[in-house]
């Protein structure tokens, strides 16, 4: 990287625009306010299973939403 493009890569990132908006979070906001919408117990479960499993809580949830429908079929 030459002098030139440090300086304009500096400038660049020094001049962002880093405000955070309510509600347009990426997926671990989502998953943090899906999580806080439920009860205790729900939430507990659903992490304590992500953990046990090494799967994000929106896998958990998504694999339970599946299994209900593939047993209401």
């Amino acid at each position: 990287m030459t002098e030139e493009e440090a300086n304009a890569l500096d400038e660049e990132i020094t001049n962002a625009d880093i405000t955070l908006t309510l509600g347009k979070g990426g997926i671990f906001t989502r998953q943090r306010e899906l999580l806080d919408s439920l009860d205790r117990t729900s939430a507990n479960y659903i992490m304590t299973l992500a953990t046990a499993t090494n799967k994000m809580p929106l896998q958990i949830l998504g694999e339970m939403v599946h299994e209900k429908i593939t047993a209401s079929a």
